[in-house]
């Protein structure tokens, strides 16, 4: 016991220097984010000006032979590499959430990540997009249509406008959308019936994400109240997060969870799969926020490479520390949600917020997510993965910071937004999951529960070679 004490408090003396040290950095940080942010400004307004003389060409090959294709090129396949990598993040969510479940419930987790991908960019093609960026609406409600527009289609392309095709814009913004829906899956898992998850996810990504994402990136109302959210720490994963909170609500928590007013641990069966998908996650998100410069200017993106790295680094070790001191061991899951919650805070002013900034958002984000996740446990609200804490809280926490720690927007409307944004998405989940349950059940029996839904509803097993350990 000494011998801890002794550990914990020297890893406090050198977690307190890292953050003093973070403290007196602001400044100069602060001066090198908005020498970015003036710098993509300036590129902005030269391309626009550039764009409204230069023409557009009526044919690609004209395209290809004009001085601009180059950058274009480089642009467009950037933003095609971090469409990528947001894919691969599917994957991180598969293996986190799998991992921290039981392994008689594997089957059917893997499965509603392959449906949700699936369903996402299909419902985001016919109508989403359009919804997401309309050409007519009211700055409150959007409507989408088949987003058909021919492959000679030139309305992007100028010799001076370096941008991307309209394919690839599409392409990129169909992964984040398919992100909100798989946020809820971890929050959900182990009872939810498959059939009312896979209706609930298509109504929500199709019809409703698109709908606050207009508000922001469609030029809707909290675009002209100059609100801020760079990559989505409201707009996907604060959306994400409180539409899990009610859809985890109407549910209820799983069987055996809370009893006696004690809280019964729920071990997840490969800590190295979860552990796995962190890390896909983490590679993902450079991706994530590094595409959303939206070009491959060299100094947007490795800006926003460098500070989504510390902060999610910073958040790790800050989950860390807070766990081991009121957990009294160090709790891998933690860390995990830890280095999550430093991405998730970071993401809406990755370009903007300082880089000593970036390592304080960071580690707050980390320390709010453990003290987020023993308060729903406390509450009854059983949430297997921590994706209620670690998107929708840190996703309020990321959007709060950007008025804290950069001049990209106020405090106010950040709050106003982030608010907006979580409740929206917190009533159109509750009024969906509440139909759903109407129709067709919300929740599988308790027979099928304590059995598995990987035998209840795919009469499968994830490791057959294995006897499973409820058994």
């Amino acid at each position: 016991m000494k011998l801890w004490s002794q550990s914990m408090t020297g890893a406090l003396k050198m977690f307190g220097i890292f953050a003093l040290l973070a403290l007196l950095t602001p400044v100069f940080a602060q001066e090198a984010a908005e020498a970015v942010a003036d710098a993509a400004e300036a590129v902005a307004e030269t391309a626009e000006a550039a764009a409204e003389e230069a023409p557009a060409y009526a044919d690609y090959d004209a395209f290809t032979a004009s001085p601009g294709f180059a950058l274009f090129t480089v642009n467009n396949l950037w933003l095609l590499i971090s469409a990528a990598l947001v894919f691969l993040m599917h994957l991180g969510f598969s293996t986190v959430e799998s991992g921290l479940c039981q392994a008689k419930n594997t089957v059917n987790i893997l499965f509603k990540n392959v449906f949700i991908v699936c369903i996402g960019l299909l419902g985001y093609a016919f109508y989403g997009f359009n919804a997401m960026y309309p050409g007519d609406f009211n700055g409150f409600f959007a409507v989408g249509s088949w987003f058909g527009v021919s492959n000679d289609d030139m309305s992007l392309m100028t010799d001076s406008y370096a941008a991307y095709t309209w394919w690839t814009d599409f392409i990129f913004q169909g992964m984040f959308a398919a992100t909100a829906a798989t946020i809820v899956s971890g929050a959900v898992a182990e009872r939810i019936k498959l059939g009312s998850f896979m209706l609930y996810a298509t109504l929500l990504v199709t019809f409703i994400y698109p709908i606050t994402g207009s508000w922001q990136w469609g030029g809707g109302w909290l675009s002209e109240k100059g609100f801020y959210d760079f990559a989505g720490s409201s707009l996907v994963h604060g959306f994400g997060g409180f539409a899990a909170l009610a859809a985890v609500i109407v549910l209820g928590p799983r069987l055996g969870k809370y009893k006696d007013g004690k809280i019964i641990p729920k071990l997840g069966h490969s800590m190295p799969l979860a552990t796995m998908g962190v890390f896909l996650l983490w590679l993902g998100w450079f991706g994530f926020n590094g595409g959303s410069v939206l070009s491959a200017d060299p100094r947007g993106v490795s800006y926003v490479f460098v500070t989504t790295a510390l902060a999610a680094a910073a958040g790790g070790l800050a989950s860390i520390f807070t766990s081991w001191i009121l957990l009294k061991k160090p709790d891998l899951s933690m860390a995990l949600n830890g280095i999550l919650a430093g991405l998730v805070g970071i993401t809406a002013g990755a370009d903007s917020i300082g880089v000593g900034g970036s390592i304080i958002v960071g580690a707050i984000a980390g320390i709010i997510v453990v003290f987020s996740i023993i308060f729903f446990d406390k509450i009854k609200i059983d949430d297997p993965v921590g994706a209620i804490s670690v998107h929708g809280v840190c996703g309020v926490w990321g959007t709060v910071a950007v008025g804290l720690f950069s001049e990209a927007a106020p405090v106010s409307i950040q709050i106003i937004g982030a608010l907006s944004v979580g409740i929206f998405a917190f009533v159109a989940s509750l009024i969906l999951a509440l139909i759903c349950k109407a129709i067709m059940g919300w929740r599988v029996s308790a027979e099928e529960e304590t059995e598995g839904l990987d035998a209840g509803e795919h009469g499968a097993e994830a490791y057959p070679d294995f006897t499973a350990a409820h058994k």
